[in-house]
């Protein structure tokens, strides 16, 4: 089982944060390939399907820690 938060120099920091930093890389990454191919132009609202993919992430990495 994770710790809630560990010690980062002196601070407390949720475990969650490092999750949610490494899914803000991975959705950008993924963005950027999903713009180039053009999956965005098929999509009735990019934007909200960039968050939907963000939020995907995220919650993948969550559950794949807390289990």
């Amino acid at each position: 089982m994770m710790p809630r938060e560990f010690a980062l120099f002196g601070i407390l920091i949720p475990t969650l944060l490092p999750l949610f930093i490494l899914s803000i890389g991975l959705q950008t990454l993924l963005d950027r390939v999903l713009g180039w191919l053009g999956v965005y132009r098929m999509v009735w609202h990019p934007s909200l399907a960039r968050l939907c993919i963000f939020i995907a992430i995220f919650g993948a990495l969550a559950l794949s820690l807390y289990k």
